[in-house]
């Protein structure tokens, strides 16, 4: 994994934004970088999939929440996007452990929650599990017995 440059971090950021202000539109007041707001989008995506189920949905929609997504994680957990070989956009936290919010969105948008594909599931365990080391501990319990 590598640090994204200083040019697609800005991208990155402008797609946040822009996800921002049209969730913000949609959903007729502020959408931040919370929990409460990434309740709310995670009930716009399953609307949304509905809208989508013909057609496909729009690669650009599916980065532009991801971008929001990442940006929220970030936000809560003080990580840094970088590019995976094989994963693509990721989120790295200072512990070596990583999250892919674009990929999370995207198995949203494809299986929806009644496959168990939630970005406020994902968004919990990546701020409150994954960021502080949860995953290594629970390897290194497994490990030790």
């Amino acid at each position: 994994m590598t640090p994204v440059d200083e040019d697609r971090l800005e991208r990155i950021r402008g797609n946040a934004d822009y996800a921002v202000k049209i969730l913000s539109e949609a959903r007729g007041e502020p959408v931040d970088y919370d929990l409460e707001s990434i309740t709310w989008v995670e009930g716009f995506i399953e609307r949304a999939r509905k809208r989508y189920a013909e057609g496909g949905v729009p690669e650009s929609l599916v980065s532009t929440i991801g971008c929001y997504l990442g940006e929220a994680i970030i936000a809560e957990a003080d990580g840094q996007w970088v590019d995976d070989e094989a994963h693509g956009p990721g989120v790295l936290f200072s512990n070596g452990d990583a999250v892919f919010p674009l990929t999370k969105v995207g198995k949203q948008f494809e299986q929806g929650l009644e496959q168990g594909e939630s970005i406020l599931s994902f968004y919990t365990v990546a701020v409150s599990y994954i960021a502080i080391g949860g995953l290594r501990a629970a390897e290194a319990a497994e490990e030790a017995s």
